[in-house]
């Protein structure tokens, strides 16, 4: 038996890597595809910058939302609890995805003009900075707000950071992931909707992703909303059964 254990227990680790191993790989492809269907069959129309930006920015989405959306669908259904280990690599390359996206925003888009980015255009007759589109402001300031949020979750979604943090400290800050997808709703549904509506500009054909980005929204809330029910008349449930009194002694 002290054989068997002694040889047994010095390949968990090894099991343990290669299970994470293969879920990064895993991610990573389904990441790639993910932005290739996106940049070939849904922005295909646009200028090369704005296609590939929107991709990445679009698979970020749908990682987001798929790590947000692991945790309540394992309560639901009991089998999906073994997608749970999953949710740390979702989250890990939603931000590297949102963070080339802002990458080629920055280089593409503004071309380094930070005052671009916040809505601001440089007024040759004034010779000073001047406002001309707030939305498109507030929505960057939205995006770059759920970006360093995103960060926060990445780097410190490793066992490493499990054990420095603690149990409470290392979940507290995961408690970011709730805010950080509505930061990624608003973002998105401001580019999605509102974005290029101008008195001074021809209004584009609708985005394609208006429809399906309103029911992935409606999906996640139905949800988490039908997790939070399940669980509270769970603990209810179990709350009762502690409170039953014991059978009278024969």
């Amino acid at each position: 038996m002290n054989t068997t254990t002694s040889t047994a227990a010095p390949q968990q680790p090894r099991v343990s890597r290669r299970a994470t191993l293969w879920r990064h790989v895993i991610v990573v492809a389904l990441a790639a595809a993910l932005v290739g269907i996106f940049a070939q069959y849904v922005h295909g129309q646009w200028s090369a910058m704005h296609k590939w930006n929107r991709a990445f920015g679009d698979a970020s989405l749908v990682l987001v939302t798929l790590s947000f959306g692991i945790g309540p669908l394992s309560r639901i259904y009991r089998r999906s609890v073994r997608l749970v280990p999953y949710r740390r690599e979702l989250g890990i390359y939603a931000f590297v995805l949102a963070l080339v996206h802002g990458i080629i925003i920055l280089v593409g888009w503004v071309e380094f003009d930070l005052m671009r980015l916040f809505g601001f255009e440089f007024h040759p007759q004034l010779q000073r900075y001047v406002m001309f589109q707030s939305g498109f402001g507030l929505g960057n300031a939205i995006g770059i707000l759920a970006l360093v949020l995103a960060l926060l979750l990445a780097a410190t979604s490793s066992d490493f950071a499990l054990r420095k943090l603690g149990a409470s400290g290392w979940k507290f800050i995961q408690m970011g992931a709730l805010p950080l997808w509505w930061l990624t709703v608003a973002h998105v549904a401001y580019f999605l909707y509102a974005h290029f509506l101008s008195f001074h500009r021809q209004t584009p054909d609708p985005n394609p992703l208006q429809i399906p980005f309103a029911i992935l929204v409606v999906a996640v809330l139905i949800l988490r909303t039908t997790s939070y029910v399940r669980t509270v008349r769970s603990q209810n449930r179990r709350a009762q059964r502690g409170n039953t009194p014991d059978s009278a002694p024969a």
